[in-house]
Order: C-alpha cells, then structure tokens, then sequence
C-alpha cells in the first residue's frame, strides 16, 4: 500500500469502469480512476487535495491519515 501525504490509498482493477480505481479509506468517496495502476494513483494525489480542500472549506472535521474514515479526537 502507498501513502499520499500520509493517507493510505489502495489501487485495484473495476470491471465495472473498465479501468484502474484508486481509494482513499481514510476520506469516505475519495476515489479516482485511470488506464494504469500508476495514472490511478497519481489521480488520487489530485482528489486528496481536493477532498481535503473541500471539507476543510465547509467546516468539515478532516480525518486523521490510518484511522480509516473515523474522526479522532482533538482532530
């Protein structure tokens, strides 16, 4: 597993959308799509920034990277 500024992101085939899918557990409906593993993963650079922009943004609690979604105290 890889880490983009620290969040663990996963990178898997979709027979579904036909193509590569990168998630980020950590920030519930990050995802990004891509022909390879490798455009995958540097998509999802771009959707953690986004996601993290977002929530911050709107007054969105943001979770810690590793706590799989959970918001942790004094975050």
């Amino acid at each position: 597993m890889i880490e983009i500024r620290g969040y663990p992101i996963q990178v898997f085939w979709s027979d579904e959308d036909e193509a590569f899918v990168a998630v980020a557990p950590d920030l519930p409906g990050c995802s990004a799509v891509g022909d390879t593993r490798h455009d995958a993963a540097r998509e999802i650079e771009d959707a953690i920034e986004a996601w993290l922009q977002a929530a911050r943004t709107i007054g969105n609690p943001v979770p810690q990277p590793g706590t799989g979604g959970r918001i942790v105290a004094g975050s």
